[in-house]
């Protein structure tokens, strides 16, 4: 079987409505899977915000004057995905940020691809390290899993707790 080759890209401005629909097919089964985690009463007053804004977050990665590198994955000439890369150049960090693969281009191996450009990217630039963020809850292990096949191995887990007050 051949390998799903996808051409990374930087974004144009005319993609933007693509990948709001991207973001938004991605995120929300992590989305549900945090409403179903932490129930309905403390989902809507503790996370639903967050939720809500990551449009907004999108958006601002997107700004002629945001500092990260965003950048589109084309399958067949179709937009299926999207990553920010942020470059420190002080600290010699990279970071992958804000993410998706569409659910339709999903496990052909996208994200893979992605993140290898990312890591391309960031030696590159001279960064030293590479490191991403994301969830522990079970909507986030096909993103775990990505980000082990490539090469992520150093992982500190975290909790982020929560309880209702009456």
């Amino acid at each position: 079987m051949d390998k799903i080759q996808t051409m990374v890209r930087p974004v144009h401005s005319s993609d933007t409505e693509r990948l709001q629909e991207i973001r938004a097919a991605a995120f929300a089964p992590v989305f549900a899977s945090f409403r179903s985690v932490l129930g309905d009463d403390i989902y809507e007053a503790a996370q639903q915000h967050e939720d809500e804004a990551q449009d907004d977050m999108l958006t601002s990665l997107l700004a002629e004057d945001s500092r990260a590198e965003v950048y589109a994955a084309e399958l067949d000439g179709e937009l299926v995905g999207f990553m920010a890369v942020h470059l420190d150049a002080v600290k010699h960090i990279g970071e992958i940020g804000l993410n998706a693969v569409h659910p339709s281009a999903a496990g052909q191996g996208i994200g893979t691809q992605m993140y290898d450009f990312a890591i391309a990217r960031m030696k590159e630039a001279g960064m030293k390290v590479a490191t991403v963020s994301t969830g522990g809850d079970p909507s986030h292990a096909p993103a775990r899993a990505a980000y082990r096949k490539a090469g992520f191995s150093k992982e500190i887990t975290g909790h982020w707790m929560c309880q209702m007050l009456d």
